[in-house]
């Protein structure tokens, strides 16, 4: 804990910042220093580190918690852990073989997955995601592309609502891919009801869950249930979660790529 002496492994150290960053909400250098017995250039260093995660937000001779009350604008997003989404686009290209059927919601990781995907041979995607539509219908893969209907929303190039889940109730995939806002102990969030309630029923459609996650989007909480832990059969990922919420996956049997 706390306290310590600067010989603490950086990524222990990190934890242990951010955790003190929740308890009070804002922190400053100054105090995180004399905490952690380190110099302000190394504190400065790991908030670098925690804010390029997405984890905290950086201020003035300090950092603050993050609000996560929205994930923001989809291009923000698109270049956010960009390295960690390619990464998982490259896991999960090893999941989905030529010919079967998927669903695939919006989102920046999932639209990454998509461009991978693209590849693969003759495979039947159905989507609520203009951008994803495009990408599959332009890829090498010949991919047999269904469009959703439903209520567009211009920022995130979707269909959601009533008419949304009703067009995913008319298929049965072999995998639904989906992405999310948060995942703790508890399950999958996400920060809209209404993609929250495309995730759901794509889910119910679909022999096999693949949750795309990046590490920043770890040990959070958002406001609409997307599913419980045991129901994602695989968590394809750019870093393994802490061990509380390792062991919580690995206990209800979800295979982490």
């Amino acid at each position: 804990m706390a306290g310590r002496s600067s010989s603490v492994k950086p990524r222990v150290r990190q934890q242990e910042i951010f955790d003190l960053i929740v308890l009070h909400g804002e922190v400053s250098v100054e105090t995180l220093a004399i905490k952690f017995h380190s110099s302000q250039e190394t504190i400065r260093r790991d908030l670098s580190v925690l804010a390029e995660a997405g984890r905290i937000r950086k201020v003035h001779g300090g950092a603050r918690q993050v609000l996560r009350c929205d994930e923001g604008a989809f291009d923000e997003r698109m270049g956010r852990n960009a390295l960690a989404k390619r990464l998982i686009a490259e896991k999960i290209t090893k999941l989905i073989t030529p010919r079967q059927t998927i669903f695939m919601d919006t989102g920046s990781t999932t639209l990454i997955c998509a461009e991978a995907l693209a590849r693969v041979k003759s495979l039947i995607v159905v989507t609520n995601s203009t951008r994803i539509a495009a990408t599959f219908a332009s890829g090498t893969g010949e991919a047999e592309v269904y469009l959703l209907g439903g209520r567009y929303i211009n920022g995130n190039s979707q269909t959601v609502g009533s008419s949304t889940i009703s067009d995913i109730q008319k298929f049965r995939a072999d995998h639904a891919i989906i992405t999310i806002g948060a995942l703790d102990i508890t399950g999958a969030m996400d920060y809209s009801n209404d993609e929250a309630q495309v995730g759901r029923s794509m889910i119910e459609a679909a022999s096999r869950l693949t949750v795309v996650a990046d590490s920043s989007k770890y040990e959070h909480r958002a406001a609409f249930k997307v599913c419980d832990l045991e129901e994602i059969n695989n968590l394809i990922v750019d870093k393994f979660p802490e061990p509380a919420l390792y062991n919580a996956l690995i206990e209800n049997k979800v295979g982490i790529l």
